[in-house]
């Protein structure tokens, strides 16, 4: 990745744990950079900046009002992301996973290509691709525990999207779902507390 915003410098982050954090469509790694103040602080966090250029923004991969992807896109983000993760997890106990939006999409495809590498995910206001592809490779040997945070009344994604989403990750994870009335498509101070004590429980004991 050629951008990434650390919560902590290099010589403090040996030994911890990773916690690797996607911003959504239209942003960047600032956004996620915000929240480190509220996160476990025992995590060296990394914000990534998406490789797609929107605008004057970024994003991971070219999306649509109806959430339609290009998979081609998708793969080339979710490579990307494996080769930096592959770069810098030797200095870490574990890694774990935070997307916000769009990246909630990319944190659950890197968890379903490679289910064993990852302590924990976190999801938050986003959605898991419906994607044939994507479904054939899965192979989970044990549910990974997966936190989902949204409001019921999100106006950026869609039912459809939603109920995919909600489905797969019943079938396929160890859930931790929670909802946030009148949050909108965002994240609120709530939501962290709760993302907080999940990311405790799980990748630091």
């Amino acid at each position: 990745m050629e951008t990434v915003v650390w919560s902590r410098p290099e010589h403090e982050r040996a030994g911890t744990p990773l916690l690797v954090m996607m911003h959504g469509y239209g942003t960047d790694e600032s956004r996620m950079a915000k929240l480190f103040g509220s996160l476990p602080p025992g995590f060296s966090c990394a914000a990534l900046r998406g490789p797609k250029v929107i605008g004057d923004h970024h994003g991971w991969f070219l999306l649509d009002y109806f959430l339609t992807h290009d998979f081609a896109d998708v793969v080339s983000s979710t490579n990307a992301v494996f080769a930096w993760i592959d770069s810098v997890k030797a200095r870490h106990s574990s890694v774990s996973l935070l997307g916000y939006s769009q990246g909630m999409a990319m944190a659950s495809t890197l968890l379903r290509l490679r289910p064993a590498q990852f302590r924990a995910v976190v999801g938050l206001s986003g959605f898991v691709l419906d994607n044939e592809l994507l479904a054939m490779s899965e192979s989970f040997d044990s549910p990974p525990p997966f936190f989902w945070g949204r409001d019921r009344a999100d106006p950026v994604i869609n039912g459809p999207a939603t109920e995919y989403t909600g489905e797969w990750l019943e079938r396929n994870t160890q859930l931790t779902a929670r909802t946030y009335p009148g949050m909108g498509h965002s994240i609120s101070a709530a939501e962290l507390v709760d993302v907080g004590a999940f990311l405790r429980h799980y990748a630091l004991r």
